[in-house]
């Protein structure tokens, strides 16, 4: 069963990635900062940074991987989440908004999973997903009109924009993108076994206490 998840996790992430094989060309001492971070919050040894859509389906499996590698690395890990919506598509956009317009509200982390574990429903909508991202805003508790008016909120919007901006400054050009203190993890390696030696590697880095 487990070889049977790997390959279904290789071959979905495939469809998604970018024809280029190589990884996207970044200092190593980039910056590694960001409005949504969850883990340690101290001096945490790792930081991965994604660059996600919330519309693709194998950022779907890399979220429900990553939430995994989290428990197993504990303090010593920290994730940052960036908003990277691809053109194709359509909905992409819409649900990062919706994530930082939950986010106002400090529920940003409760929208990412739900849109994530609901991706079949929301992306499919035949009207498209506004009456479900406000379902998926009650479910988490939120003040449903301040909700609505932070959806139009030029700087909810301005915060997703901000994010591209910031992928296609380091190369981002598919998704999920993972930079492993603030090295890109190349296509290839971009999977739960990838990411977890390229963590072992990154703590192996570390000075001795």
């Amino acid at each position: 069963m487990a070889l049977v998840g790997l390959i279904t996790f290789g071959g979905g992430f495939a469809l998604y990635r970018s024809k280029k094989a190589s990884a996207p060309a970044t200092p190593k001492d980039a910056p590694a900062a960001g409005i949504h971070v969850r883990g340690s919050t101290g001096a945490a040894l790792v930081t991965i940074e994604e660059f996600g859509d919330f519309q693709c389906p194998p950022c779907s499996l890399m979220a429900e991987a990553l939430k995994k590698i989290e428990t197993d690395y504990g303090s010593r890990l920290k994730m940052i989440f960036h908003h990277f919506p691809l053109p194709m598509h359509a909905h992409a956009r819409a649900a990062a908004i919706a994530a930082e317009a939950a986010d106002k509200q400090g529920r940003f982390w409760e929208m990412h999973d739900l849109l994530y574990k609901e991706q079949g429903t929301w992306s499919k909508a035949p009207e498209g997903p506004s009456s479900l991202f406000n379902s998926y805003a009650g479910t988490i508790g939120l003040d449903m009109e301040r909700f609505n008016k932070d959806l139009l909120d030029p700087t909810v919007v301005a915060r997703v924009e901000a994010d591209h901006e910031l992928g296609a400054s380091r190369g981002v050009t598919s998704t999920p993108t993972l930079f492993v203190n603030g090295v890109a993890l190349k296509p290839d390696a971009t999977n739960p076994q990838g990411v977890h030696k390229a963590i072992d590697d990154a703590l192996k880095k570390e000075p001795k206490p």
